[in-house]
């Protein structure tokens, strides 16, 4: 009976360290499935939109260069003729916009997004104004005269160098902010005239302007991922670019004697400023990222 004991334990005391030295060679346990980070990588995209200014003011003014020799009432006449080249001109750009983006996504801590993008965009718009007054300059001279000041201006492409910065609600949607570095090329063109109602001569001049002026912007969006390597977005940019100065040149006044006459430097300032509303597509080019993982169960 107890060599039959013995046996038994003996027996199992065997399957027992089977068992051990199995578990000891046994592969580890796979590791939990990689869960990838979908909005990590370079992007490329379109987009277009709206854009409008803010009240962009155009402001003109004159001075006199050379006083009028003979100091009669005539004299007042020029210098009230040249004072009225000053106005202050509402312009609005209103316009579609279209373009492209090119960027890249850096995805951390599963639910932040900061990103790098820069893009170029085309518009189409202009606006014109013009402004009319009627003077007396001296009371029993010259009847009265009529001055006009016309604007023309356009906002032709528009640029930004920008950062941006999310959090992701939901997997799929991403709310952020972004600004940085702004630029745009304009053409802007002023006319001034001025005529006397009893006949006197004409005083006219005319400049135009186009340049590439820089400057910031600042705004925010919602860019929702609705198929793997694809983003759809929406946008609001707000935009200031720096100020820009033309000269009319020399604007003169001869009077009917030819014997004095005046001069005046013309000059305007513009700051386009203004808004934009836009919708986009990118495309996300993810390299390196493993597809998600399904675990089985």
């Amino acid at each position: 009976m107890i060599r039959r004991i013995l046996l038994a334990s003996a027996g199992a005391m065997a399957l027992i360290g089977a068992a051990v030295a199995a578990d000891l060679h046994a592969p580890p346990p796979p590791p939990p499935p990689y869960v990838p980070l979908p909005w990590t990588g370079f992007y490329v995209g379109l987009n277009a939109g709206y854009e409008w200014s803010n009240n962009v003011s155009v402001n003109s003014s004159g001075s006199s260069l050379i006083a009028d020799p003979v100091g009669d009432a005539t004299g007042a006449y020029e210098s009230a003729l040249v004072g009225v080249g000053t106005a202050n001109l509402p312009v609005k750009n209103n316009g579609f916009i279209g373009g492209g983006q090119i960027g890249y996504n850096f995805q951390f801590a599963n639910n932040t997004v900061a990103s790098a993008e820069a893009d170029i965009e085309g518009i189409a718009g202009a606006s014109s104004t013009v402004t009319r007054a009627t003077f007396t300059p001296v009371p029993g001279f010259a009847d009265s005269y009529t001055t006009a000041v016309g604007v023309s201006n356009k906002l032709d492409y528009f640029g930004t160098l920008r950062g941006r910065y999310g959090y992701l609600f939901t997997p799929s949607l991403l709310v952020y902010g972004t600004g940085g570095f702004a630029w745009g090329g304009t053409s802007t063109s002023a006319g001034f005239v001025a005529s006397d109602a009893l006949g006197l001569p004409t005083v006219f001049g005319s400049s135009r302007l186009s340049t590439t002026s820089v400057g910031w912007t600042a705004g925010g969006g919602l860019e929702w991922m609705f198929a793997p390597n694809w983003t759809a977005k929406v946008e609001y940019l707000y935009y200031e670019l720096s100020k820009q100065t033309s000269s009319f040149g020399y604007l003169t006044q001869n009077f009917p004697t030819g014997t004095f006459g005046s001069s005046a430097l013309t000059h305007f300032t513009i700051q386009p400023k203004g808004s934009i509303v836009r919708v986009g597509v990118n495309y996300l080019f993810n390299w390196g990222t493993p597809p998600a993982v399904v675990a089985k169960y």
